[in-house]
């Protein structure tokens, strides 16, 4: 009886069937053919195709399953690179995915007789990172893409140039708030020093003239004398009353030159710090070590709502490797999709954005009205430094 025509019952039925997918058993990898039941496989491997293409895998049967293990190994991978490239997600998952293609590789062609053999392969050769948990065997893609490696080259060089012109604007601040104090200390030394020789030349004038007073009334006794020596004493104190007022004077400007100088590096300092501000605020903020909450409430069903995670590694500047405090699963998630958090009082917290971006300091207080914070500053050029208002967003729990 010959073959059903394409557009008969029977064989549409027969596509109908075997659509779906079928018992891994009964498939012939040589012959590309999926059986419905253990009869139809007998009765194929009995086929005059079937001996034939045994004839050819007999002559070089390793050749044949490198061959198949290769292309299986090659389409899984592509597999976990369009489709789960930034995530660590369960072996069988992706498998369960590989498998829906009816015209894939089937694992029973190849050199690995179970997935957790092929799994184990994956990780020592390092083109994956595998976990084993109670769960199940858990794996990561490891990207060794040329592009990918080159543009990762390109951002950490892109960083380090952004740390080393970071680290120069802060020498240069510093050198500038140096100088500005030097030049102060300089002007005070001066003015104080003009203040000790006036005061100096004004005491002794002041000794020598009252030395001369004193001496003329107790030498004189004619009236004329008296008459000089009231006249001289007069004149004598006229001119001390005018340079008590100019002494006073000298002060007055001292003290205002002083809180004008006081101002200036006042002005100085909050003009850096403008500056600071606008070179060290970007609209990335995530950075390696700091705890974060996940917001996504995408991730509600499995758990992940609302809970706390550390950052391992930041990629691409705005997506962050978060590994769970919980149950130490590792997440890829978009900061889009994530909060700082806010420790408590005395805690240390990283600054994570704005002037003293990438500093560690210390938690003094929080304004729950304004929603800021109180922070001072531990290490590196700017140790004890206090910054009454930092808002939540620029501040972090390190992990």
């Amino acid at each position: 009886m010959g073959k059903n025509e394409f557009l008969t019952p029977k064989a549409i039925a027969n596509r109908i069937k075997a659509k779906g997918l079928q018992k891994l058993r009964w498939y012939c990898q040589m012959c590309q053919k999926q059986c419905r039941d253990e009869n139809g496989f007998k009765c194929h491997c009995m086929s005059e195709s079937h001996q034939r293409q045994m004839q050819i895998f007999g002559q070089n049967p390793n050749r044949v399953v490198e061959g198949y293990s290769e292309e299986f190994e090659n389409s899984f991978l592509d597999l976990m690179k369009r489709s789960h490239r930034f995530s660590r997600v369960a072996a069988t998952v992706v498998y369960n995915e590989y498998i829906h293609d009816r015209h894939h590789v089937h694992m029973n062609s190849t050199q690995w007789a179970t997935l957790t053999e092929f799994v184990k392969y994956l990780g020592r050769t390092g083109k994956c990172k595998v976990e084993e948990t109670p769960k199940g065997w858990f794996i990561t893609y490891i990207d060794r893409d040329s592009e990918t490696i080159f543009k990762e080259k390109m951002k950490n060089k892109r960083t380090r140039a952004e740390l080393a012109e970071e680290e120069k604007q802060e020498r240069e601040i510093k050198k500038q708030i140096e100088k500005a104090e030097q030049l102060f200390t300089v002007k005070n030394g001066d003015l104080m020093g003009n203040d000790d020789e006036e005061r100096n030349h004004t005491t002794k004038e002041m000794k020598l003239e009252g030395g001369v007073k004193i001496g003329f009334a107790l030498g004189s006794k004619s009236s004329l004398g008296k008459e000089r020596a009231e006249s001289s004493g007069k004149l004598i104190f006229e001119e001390i009353e005018q340079k008590d007022k100019r002494d006073l004077k000298s002060k007055d400007d001292r003290k205002l030159g002083g809180r004008s100088g006081k101002s200036a590096l006042e002005e100085l300092m909050k003009e850096e710090e403008k500056a600071k501000e606008r070179s060290n605020r970007k609209d990335y903020w995530l950075c390696e070590g700091i705890i974060v909450k996940v917001m996504s409430k995408s991730l509600a069903e499995k758990g992940y709502y609302k809970q706390k995670g550390v950052v391992r590694k930041v990629i691409d500047k705005y997506v962050g490797e978060i590994e769970m405090l919980e149950n130490k699963h590792i997440l890829r998630i978009d900061q889009e999709e994530l909060e700082t958090v806010i420790p408590q009082i005395g805690s240390l917290v990283r600054i994570v954005n704005g002037a003293y971006r990438g500093s560690n300091a210390r938690l003094l207080g929080v304004d729950t009205e304004n929603f800021c914070a109180k922070v001072e500053i531990e290490k590196g050029i700017y140790d004890g430094r206090v910054l009454k208002a930092v808002e939540y967003e620029d501040i972090c729990k390190l992990g």
